[in-house]
């Protein structure tokens, strides 16, 4: 039997394994919006269960943490880590102050909100970051994202939004928030092979949560959210990729690393709808933050390789010009 190439196609989309499943769930929700409790029983908890397999999810995701990382991963990642959350903060400190909990309600920014930019900018593309590293930079750079991948689920971005001043969420939240991550971390940690063995697990789950998130989703605002998603994506690089890039040259690096983590994660998506399933008041802005973050993950796949590339073009230009003066003062 001829086999299609359904995989590659896929993955030739930027982010592709999260945002095609949300688009198929999307086209359901807005033209079957019946369909899954027409079928019922496992169909209708393929469209409806996003929080029990997102939660499954960050267990895998936290047995892939080593916390034996090298004194060079955890500054290099620790500092990429402070830089990218702590711009989420300042940024959602002021947004706070003007916004509040809700979206805008109409103009040009109609469903913008403090918090799509938090969710589009805490979060990092591992698998984008690590490929960039892997090409542009120092197998060291590469596992940084160990300490970086900290950023992953709803935690932070909650911790950010209490931090601007909004509505805050109780601790027995903020610690459920966290556990699932936390319980992998310990089961990676004290045994190697339940880290591989959960670890596999993390990309062939991310389809599943997507199309869930698709499936409360209307499509009739997407045109809206995808030109505000190509603006949230730019400002994304822009806004965290200066910090970072200070912040890598300042411990010892080109800029590259710092510039390949202005990104937003493809799981980033999904936080809206946590915080929302966490605080009802955050429900409203959700619904059009999942599909400005959505399109933020792809703005910025394509964005941040460009811009790293050239970063590193520069760099090596640096490099060759500093060994010319060494050997010419020899």
């Amino acid at each position: 039997m001829a086999q299609l190439p359904i995989k590659r196609a896929i993955e030739r989309v930027p982010g592709g394994m999260m945002i095609v499943p949300l688009l198929f769930g999307a086209l359901f929700a807005t033209f079957l919006p019946g369909m899954p409790k027409f079928f019922g029983s496992f169909t209708n908890a393929l469209f409806t269960g996003a929080l029990p397999i997102l939660a499954v999810f960050y267990v895998c995701m936290g047995s892939s943490i080593d916390v034996k990382a090298t004194p060079y991963l955890l500054k290099k990642g620790g500092a990429l880590f402070v830089a990218k959350v702590g711009s989420a903060i300042l940024v959602g400190v002021v947004l706070g102050h003007f916004l509040g909990e809700q979206p805008v309600s109409s103009g040009l920014f109609a469903g913008m909100s403090t918090l799509a930019v938090v969710a589009a900018m805490n979060d990092t593309n591992g698998g984008l970051y690590m490929a960039l590293m892997g090409q542009y930079g120092k197998s060291e750079d590469v596992g940084a994202y160990t300490i970086m991948s900290l950023e992953s689920g709803p935690f932070l971005t909650m911790v950010t939004l209490g931090v601007a001043g909004l509505s805050a969420f109780p601790w027995q939240t903020l610690v459920g928030s966290i556990l699932p991550l936390a319980a992998g971390m310990l089961l990676g940690n004290l045994d190697r092979e339940m880290r591989s063995f959960l670890g596999r697990a993390v990309p062939v789950m991310i389809p599943f949560f997507a199309l869930a998130l698709g499936a409360s989703l209307d499509l009739h605002k997407v045109w809206q959210a995808g030109l505000l998603g190509m603006g949230l994506g730019v400002a994304v690089v822009i806004v965290t990729g200066i910090p970072l890039y200070v912040t890598d040259r300042l411990t010892g690096g080109t800029g590259v690393a710092g510039v390949a983590a202005a990104n937003t994660a493809g799981n980033g998506a999904a936080v809206p709808a946590l915080i929302a399933a966490a605080n009802p008041v955050y429900a409203e802005a959700a619904k059009s933050a999942t599909l400005l973050v959505a399109s933020c993950v792809v703005v910025t796949a394509i964005v941040s390789p460009i811009l790293t590339a050239a970063v590193a073009k520069r760099a090596g230009k640096r490099a060759d010009a500093n060994r010319a003066a060494l050997g010419a003062t020899r």
